[in-house]
């Protein structure tokens, strides 16, 4: 699992222990992950691994040694990602490429290392951890969006490519949870803003006061994922929050108006049909 020190990720960590599986989560800190465990929590079955997601090497190793420990792997949690408020135009290379570099680039690094231990099992489970902004996007979102827009690509692609090894894969959508994913120190900004975008400012401003009083609830969120993996079936695609629901079916219908005011000019541009 990937993402372990905070957030719903932190989460999992706990109730995955408490159920007496074994986990190997991968951090950029294991002490801080350890840190945030706590004392009460048991960690004789955690196996932390201090991992850069950027670097295939270090992934590719990381999931050897949790085959060698573990003798297989049963599911592959892809969690690591950050929010990233800014205009697109505000939004540095350095920037871009930092964001897309966790949680695009370390996704397919993980994949590729853990994929073929799955597929020679005939078994095992992926889940992606995206949002409801990996379906729409909004203002100021745009380097978040982007990120997790490409990881539902993925994933679709992913789950079709594994099907018939006995591979399952689900993504996951929250909306907001109240987690640290809009506190300070966990949000990232851009390192230069222009007077042009108020209503950005605004925003990030009112979701910097949002922390604290999100609508979801990361104990249930997780028990929520941990079910739907152990039950085995379900959608590809597992909506978590009332909030998550309602911007995915607002872009559904708006999407389906799209396409209701394109279908007699869509096939202008079809070569002829033979007579």
């Amino acid at each position: 699992m990937t993402g372990t020190s905070r957030g719903l990720g932190l989460e999992l960590v706990k109730q995955l222990l408490e159920r007496g599986d074994r986990v190997a989560a991968t951090t950029r800190s294991s002490e801080r992950l350890l840190a945030a465990l706590g004392d009460g929590v048991d960690t004789s079955r955690l196996y932390p691994l201090t991992v850069d997601l950027r670097d295939e090497t270090q992934v590719k190793q990381a999931v050897q040694k949790t085959v060698e420990r573990f003798g297989g792997l049963d599911v592959v949690v892809n969690n690591a990602g950050y929010g990233f408020l800014a205009a697109v135009e505000e939004t540095s290379d350095r920037e871009v490429r930092d964001m897309l570099d966790v949680q695009v680039v370390g996704v397919w690094n993980v994949l590729r290392a853990a994929v073929p231990v799955l597929r020679e099992q005939r078994g095992g489970h992926v889940v992606n951890v995206s949002s409801v902004l990996g379906l729409t996007a909004v203002p100021g979102w745009a380097l978040y969006c982007a990120g997790k827009f490409a990881l539902e690509g993925l994933s679709e692609a992913l789950a079709a490519e594994v099907a018939d090894f006995g591979v399952d894969v689900t993504i996951v959508e929250p909306g907001y949870f109240r987690t640290d994913f809009l506190a300070q120190d966990s949000l990232a900004l851009p390192a230069g803003t222009t007077v042009h975008y108020p209503g950005i400012r605004e925003m990030v401003d009112n979701h910097l006061k949002l922390q604290g009083a999100q609508l979801g609830d990361p104990v249930k969120g997780a028990a929520s994922i941990i079910d739907r993996v152990v039950a085995g079936e379900g959608p590809l695609r597992q909506v978590l929050g009332s909030d998550s629901h309602a911007y995915a079916t607002a872009k559904v219908q708006a999407l389906l108006a799209n396409l209701d005011a394109t279908a007699d000019t869509a096939p202008a541009t079809d070569f002829p049909t033979d007579s």
